[in-house]
């Protein structure tokens, strides 16, 4: 699977675009196709504040897709696990740390999707994530795509982590490709948001599964306040792609610490209220089912 490294700014990653483009998909891995292969994806990041002032940017970057079941089976391959290399990826990095000798980040999730009562999210689990980048990290957020054993989605994960060190998930329940989610928001990510109001999701994938979108809205309690999305074109994870990665985005993840805080800094500046920062939520996972197409969503 080979795509173009450039992803468009227009179509599904804009707010209030158009979704007639895009193919809802099951999965990107049905249960009867051979074991899965990890992939990059080359895209961009978009953030926009719509009040009490405007701020808005956008930037170029990159992710992986990494189907965990099939690399728990075929361990190797481009991708550098757990030891340090110019690009790679930590199974520490993700849930409660554990290291592949504990079974890794899967057999966390397992354990948490087993804990929520979902037995059947046994096929391919996609992970879409920040790699480690010269062995510096930091991931905003992280997304699970767990699959039945017929590719048929179960669930998406949403890992998120702030600056302090602090971790929460939002488990979406029975989510389907283009639908919208909701979820309260119960975790502190920025001083200039209050743990109020609630997220929106939206994840797209195209039908000859190379483009894929996730988009996450945020609503305080007067209604929108952030729009954002990461897109991107997926491709094999090859030696060449992480080199083509690593030439145009040397320090990717020192970059996405250093935008965070310039832009917090344009905030104080335009004298946006600051909240102080909570105590995190007791429970590490915030549960939100999906609204059927008969419901009014509150």
């Amino acid at each position: 699977m080979r795509a173009g490294r450039r992803a468009s700014s227009e179509g599904a990653t804009g707010p209030g675009s158009s979704l007639t483009d895009i193919a809802m998909q099951p999965g990107l891995a049905p249960a009867t196709s051979p074991l899965a292969m990890p992939l990059i994806g080359f895209g961009e990041v978009r953030h926009t504040r719509l009040k009490p002032v405007r701020n808005a940017f956008a930037y170029g970057t990159y992710f992986l897709m990494l189907p965990m079941r099939s690399m728990a089976q075929r361990p190797g391959g481009h991708l550098a696990r757990n030891r340090f290399a110019a690009l790679s990826f930590y199974d520490a990095d993700h849930g409660d740390g554990r290291s592949l000798a504990q079974g890794g980040a899967l057999a966390w999730l397992d354990q948490l999707l087993a804990a929520e009562g979902i037995t059947d999210a046994t096929g391919e689990v996609w992970l879409h994530c920040y790699p480690r980048v010269l062995g510096f990290t930091f991931k905003p957020v992280s997304f699970w795509y767990c699959h039945r054993p017929d590719g048929s989605l179960r669930a998406i994960l949403v890992e998120v982590n702030n600056t302090f060190g602090e971790r929460h998930c939002y488990l979406l329940d029975h989510p389907r490709f283009g639908q919208e989610l909701r979820a309260d928001k119960v975790f502190h990510v920025s001083p200039f948001c209050p743990v109020e109001g609630g997220y929106r999701f939206r994840f797209m994938l195209t039908a000859d599964l190379r483009h894929t979108v996730a988009r996450i809205d945020y609503d305080d309690a007067s209604g929108p306040l952030i729009e954002t999305s990461v897109s991107g074109k997926l491709e094999a994870l090859t030696a060449a792609s992480q080199r083509h990665a690593l030439w145009h985005y040397p320090a990717m993840t020192l970059g996405v610490v250093a935008r965070i805080h310039w832009q917090a800094l344009k905030l104080w500046i335009k004298k946006v209220p600051f909240f102080r920062k909570p105590m995190p939520p007791a429970l590490l996972t915030t549960r939100a089912g999906t609204p059927q197409p008969h419901e009014d969503t509150p």
